[in-house]
């Protein structure tokens, strides 16, 4: 069926009907330009959304990540951008394929109806104008026929008057032969318009206008077929995404079924296990005999002995300065009953401020001397590591600028090698600095590997009284529950105090001897005790050693017969006897 032969009188509903067809085509465009700013919206806000849940570098949460839970959760943020980026692809597979095709599929529909109404249009005048010719020309050979019958009626009437001279009856005569051939002559006229317009009409409706209505046809079918297209290619755009974003919820999945319970309880206890081992039993103190009172290893009085000096025969009975007790008590002080500074101390928490923070910025000491044995070793591996990958990165970038100073060695045009010469300097320095870095908390991993199999009565007791502080200690410094000689206080309570009963053994005690020296030691910088246990010793100094760091970072120190105090270890250089137990130098 073709609109030509069908519709040959329907230029106007033809007309009509082609524009509805292209504004069909602009309405689907913006159906299909509003769905992918959603598109964009959705993955917009998908990503908002995945960025909002993620960890924060350098962040507490971040090592939260290593929990296997979370591990999946972090794979689902990620799965879940890369599902927002499939969106993203739909708009913008949706905006080039479809909406911008189809716009200029509509700006050259528009041109083309254009033409073909405008060629409808000049023909549709031709063949009014030749129809308008055409009914001149009759009207004209009406007129003249009328005009030659009305001359030929006078001639007749002249003709049979005999009161009208010849020469009257000759003028009606050629009067009415003229009109007789301008009769003629519009006839001729008239049959001549009337046979081309009748050629030119049958042209007009059985070639020119169907000719150009099949164009309008073929042209009107064509959107139909393109608008069909674009549905199919819409429908396309959404099935190619389909897959990967199975593989990202297949991923989802995946990341949920990797979740282990069993390797999250692990690591619970790696982040806390402290390498401390229960405390043992308490041994009875007999107190029925005067005078003998016996010290245990496990006691709460952590005895200083360790076998470095034997009890002299004849001597008072005697333990250790009480921590943070100075030895030079006032008149009053020596006289107060041994329980109530028993209890004083039970209930005091001396803040020890973290005198090496300052090269950490703050964040506790430099080799983690703050924390437990097992979580300070691994803080220290893992400074290591983190240490030896630097280095690797500026051994790799040396290898590299050596390279290209050879190259430029080989061709100057390309380069001058004496630029590079700097750089390398450069780089060999931070090696440098950071092997030796690494060095230093490797020396501090090794001593403290080789303390942690030893395992003491003292050490056990001091895990017993150690406070979970390595998660919130570390930014007010673990040492503020931390004594010199390496025990954790804890909170007073009126069930864990404890009193001794007051005898003369009080006086016993005020008049201990004091504690024999086991070396020297060099102060390497000023330290200032403000703290009551502490001593203040300047850069240079030397001093006598009467107690060495028992793995808490504190060395015991003498001035004089009436200074003493603790100070931190790596704040002194500290010389032992070579007869004393452990000799050894630390720095």
């Amino acid at each position: 069926m073709s609109w030509g032969t069908e519709l040959w009188d329907q230029f106007d509903n033809l007309e009509k009907h082609t524009q509805w067809g292209i504004d069909v085509l602009e309405k689907y465009i913006k159906f299909v330009k509003e769905r992918t700013e959603i598109e964009i919206s959705y993955a917009k806000q998908l990503r908002n959304l995945s960025k909002k849940y993620q960890p924060k570098k350098n962040s507490k949460e971040e090592e939260e990540y290593k929990y296997t839970s979370c591990k999946a959760f972090l794979a689902t943020l990620n799965e879940m951008n890369d599902y927002a980026g499939q969106h993203e692809v739909i708009s913008e597979n949706m905006t080039s394929q479809i909406t911008a095709e189809l716009a200029r599929f509509v700006q050259e529909l528009k041109q083309e109806r254009k033409s073909h109404f405008h060629d409808g249009r000049k023909a549709q005048q031709y063949i009014e104008t030749f129809w308008k010719q055409l009914e001149a020309s009759k009207r004209r050979f009406e007129r003249d026929c009328k005009e030659a019958d009305r001359a030929q009626q006078y001639f007749e009437k002249m003709d049979a008057d005999i009161n009208v001279t010849k020469a009257d009856v000759e003028k009606a005569r050629q009067q009415a032969q003229i009109r007789h051939q301008m009769a003629e002559d519009s006839k001729a006229e008239y049959s001549s318009i009337l046979q081309k317009f009748n050629h030119d009409q049958r042209e007009h409706y059985h070639t020119h206008i169907p000719n150009i209505f099949q164009k309008i046809q073929e042209m009107e079918e064509r959107r139909i077929v393109r608008i069909g297209e674009c549905m199919k290619t819409y429908a396309e755009v959404d099935r190619q995404v389909i897959p990967i974003i199975g593989k990202c919820l297949d991923g989802i999945t995946k990341a949920a079924e990797s979740i282990d319970q069993k390797n999250d309880s692990l690591l619970v206890i790696e982040a806390f296990k402290s390498g401390f081992e229960p405390p043992g039993d308490i041994d009875f103190e007999d107190f029925t005999q005067p005078m003998k009172r016996t010290v245990s290893e496990s006691s709460l009085s952590n005895s200083r002995w360790d076998g470095k000096s034997e009890p002299k025969p004849g001597s008072k009975s005697k333990g250790k300065l009480w921590p943070f007790i100075k030895k030079n008590k006032s008149p009053k002080q020596q006289k107060e009953p041994l329980s109530h500074r028993f209890n004083e101390f039970m209930t005091s928490k001396p803040k020890i401020h973290c005198f090496r923070s300052l090269k950490r910025g703050g964040g506790g000491p430099e080799d983690f001397s703050n924390l437990p044995p097992e979580q300070r070793r691994k803080k220290l591996q893992q400074k290591v590591d983190e240490l030896n990958k630097e280095i690797q990165k500026e051994m790799d970038q040396r290898d590299a600028l050596t390279k290209m100073k050879d190259v430029y060695i080989k061709n100057p045009q390309m380069g001058d090698a004496a630029s590079v010469d700097h750089k390398l300097a450069e780089l060999g320095q931070n090696m440098e600095k950071l092997r030796l870095e690494a060095q230093k908390f490797e020396g501090w991993l090794a001593e403290v590997e080789g303390r942690l199999p030893v395992r003491t009565e003292q050490s056990r007791r001091q895990s017993g009284m150690y406070d979970t502080q390595n998660t919130s200690g570390l930014n007010n410094c673990a040492q503020d529950r931390e004594s010199p000689d390496g025990s954790y206080t804890e909170e007073p309570s009126q069930e864990s105090e404890m009193k001794v009963p007051v005898t003369e053994f009080d006086d016993e005690f005020d008049d201990e001897e004091p504690l024999p020296t086991i070396g020297t030691c060099k102060a390497l910088y000023t330290f200032e005790g403000q703290n009551e246990g502490t001593i203040s010793v300047m850069e240079g100094e030397m001093l006598y050693v009467i107690e060495e760091d028992k793995g808490d970072g504190w060395t015991r120190i003498r001035r004089n017969e009436d200074e003493e105090g603790y100070v931190p270890t790596s704040y002194v250089e500290v010389y032992l006897d070579k007869n004393a137990k452990g000799a050894m130098t630390y720095i």
